[in-house]
């Protein structure tokens, strides 16, 4: 995905996230940004990745956007840092430990034949029926995983599915790139 944040966006998100964890530990409730940014006013899926001590501390993301981007990015920094079902919710004193990721989503692009995967390039999300199961690019690269230890993973960990239903198209497989940045 071509870069579609310049350094500037990016900033103005890495801080909005921080200060809305911060704000929502003290106040719980959710910070009112405002911008008039029109390109984070685009409405697109996201990730707000958290990570502590080099492991990590939540990540939760919306693959359909329903609101402008900083307002998703604001809604899913407060679930990554308190409703990551993983995790227990962050204090207040764990904050300044907390290294902050974002991945903006492009639009989801179903395919048919799997060979269109590039591991590492794109996300993936499969689903069948009411399963579903989404990794994100990077996902790959932390991992060090190939393709086929990707989509097994994706369909068997993160769907709940058969862990060949990709190769044997029991399943709808769609690919997304990300942008990425972080702390």
């Amino acid at each position: 995905m071509k870069d579609l944040l310049n350094p500037s966006q990016r900033s103005y998100l890495l801080s909005l996230v921080r200060d809305t964890i911060q704000h929502y530990l003290r106040t719980k409730e959710p910070l009112e940004p405002k911008t008039e940014d029109s390109l984070l006013k685009d409405v697109r899926g996201a990730f707000v990745t958290l990570h502590q001590g080099g492991r990590l501390r939540g990540c939760i993301g919306s693959i359909v956007a329903t609101k402008p981007l900083y307002l998703e990015i604001r809604d899913m920094a407060i679930a990554a840092s308190t409703q990551d079902s993983r995790f227990s919710p962050v204090s207040e004193g764990e904050l300044a430990d907390i290294r902050i990721e974002i991945s903006v989503l492009s639009p989801f692009k179903k395919i048919v034949n799997s060979d269109e995967i590039i591991v590492g390039k794109h996300g993936v999300l499969v689903k069948q029926g009411y399963k579903s199961g989404v990794y994100l690019p990077q996902v790959a690269k932390e991992t060090g995983w190939g393709k086929e230890e990707f989509m097994n993973s994706l369909c068997r960990d993160k769907a709940g599915i058969s862990v060949d239903s990709w190769k044997r198209g029991e399943c709808e497989i769609y690919i997304f790139s990300a942008e990425v940045f972080g702390e």
